[in-house]
């Protein structure tokens, strides 16, 4: 028997219908197989710049901005990728036959290691995955280039970066989409602390699919964090289907129409319409001055209403400008402009109002400490928008044309050129499509 009474249609990023009459709890990130391993995957694998740890050989680098001159070695690293990468696999693999995995990108010169399930149902954080490739890639260097013990060091400092004199694995040739579990600044948020750049990156810069990516990160995260128990659970569950997975097609429909000469007015104007059309709201009393109190029987699908009008407004009008720093005032004017219009509460029932006003001044006002690719969930800024946040500005960064001071290329490039060539990053829609 299903667990709730509503059903959707998922609908892909070109409008077209993929399932039909889609129980809701089957987006669960719970319950999804598609859903449930592309969160496998986040914790599991790893890449490995081969290029860049030559490079940073081959002047010396350690960490960040520091090079310590007489210590370069000039080491074909990516000339020998594929004895590196047999003896990589083999240290990290558990069991023959098992979910071990290597996969090499721009001739050998990137590899993405995803290390056995083995490892992590062994370990008490998601850590075992980059701890174990980092001394992989250390020791099978040191061994394929037969490195003393005087410059093993060296070659130590090129995958673990300046760890452990740093907290993080600060100048490492090896990342991971996830941050450590130190930088995650509550319980559950390791999914939630994913740059917007990153997602925007593995998405191949695709609005929708980057909203939607970053939505399943974010929804998840609200799962392990506890906020999806009781009746929060179909609340947050109907928040994912409507802005990040498109459900009855209405993110789509409402760009389309207000994408040619819209504006964030219009598309309060056309949500409000499809609401009203679709019964979510109805038409209360009316004020002394004519105006109309709208009213509804089920706040939580209007919530996920407002937040797929969010995501909408936010691609017409940063996608008309082809600019990332709109995002914040798109989040703050178009739920105040839904709020007088209707009388009733806006995205996220106000935080995403409360995220935009802190976010505008952190992105790009007088404090102006960074672009908005480079928040995440996780953020003291972005994190109190249950998830309907970060899509929006995983969408605007898409979409922009090159304004940001930290672009997705500078900042994120080679999880495009590793993780987002996994179908699972790339088209996440379809893939929790095809987990139904």
């Amino acid at each position: 028997m299903a667990k709730f009474s509503d059903t959707i249609d998922l609908y892909d990023d070109q409008g077209k219908l993929l399932k039909s009459g889609v129980a809701l709890e089957k987006i669960s990130p719970l319950v999804n197989p598609g859903m449930k391993k592309m969160i496998d995957l986040t914790k599991r694998t790893v890449a490995v710049n081969l290029a860049g740890a030559e490079a940073a050989l081959k002047t010396g680098a350690i960490g960040k901005g520091n090079f310590i001159k007489g210590r370069e070695m000039n080491l074909d690293i990516s000339g020998n990728a594929g004895a590196i990468k047999e003896k990589i696999f083999k240290m990290i693999q558990v069991e023959e036959g098992d979910d071990t995995e290597i996969r090499e990108f721009n001739g050998g010169k990137l590899l993405l290691v995803t290390v056995p399930s083995a490892r992590i149902q062994a370990a008490a954080t998601y850590d075992a995955a980059i701890t174990s490739v980092a001394a992989a890639a250390t020791y099978a260097t040191i061994d394929q280039f037969n490195v003393n013990m005087f410059d093993g060091s060296m070659v130590k400092a090129a995958f673990w970066g300046t760890y452990p004199q740093t907290m993080d694995m600060v100048g490492s040739n090896c990342a991971s989409i996830l941050s450590i579990p130190q930088n995650n600044e509550g319980l559950g948020y390791a999914l939630r602390n994913i740059p917007a750049n990153h997602a925007v990156m593995m998405t191949s810069k695709n609005a929708m699919q980057g909203a939607a990516l970053s939505a399943v990160f974010e929804h998840a995260g609200e799962f392990e964090m506890g906020a999806a128990i009781g009746p929060f659970e179909r609340a947050q569950l109907l928040l994912l289907a409507y802005q990040g997975l498109n459900a009855n097609n209405l993110v789509y429909d409402l760009v389309k129409k207000n994408g040619a000469t819209g504006t964030v007015g219009t598309v309060v104007q056309s949500l409000v319409e499809k609401a009203l059309e679709d019964k979510v709201i109805t038409a209360g009393k009316k004020g002394p001055s004519g105006y109309t109190f709208y009213e509804t029987k089920d706040p939580r699908l209007w919530n996920a209403y407002t937040a797929a009008g969010t995501l909408a407004a936010t691609m017409v009008n940063c996608g008309a400008g082809r600019f990332a720093q709109a995002v914040s005032s798109t989040l703050l004017y178009f739920n105040d402009l839904l709020e007088h219009e209707t009388g009733l509460p806006g995205c996220d029932y106000g935080r995403t109002m409360g995220v935009a006003v802190g976010f505008s001044f952190f992105s790009h006002s007088i404090y102006g400490g960074g672009g908005p690719g480079t928040f995440n969930g996780n953020h003291v800024v972005t994190r109190h928008a249950a998830g309907v946040g970060m899509p929006c500005i995983v969408a605007a960064c898409a979409l922009d044309a090159g304004t940001q001071m930290f672009s997705p290329e500078a900042t994120s490039k080679i999880y495009g050129e590793t993780f987002g060539k996994i179908p699972e990053f790339n088209t996440p829609i379809q893939h929790v499509a095809n987990g139904v």
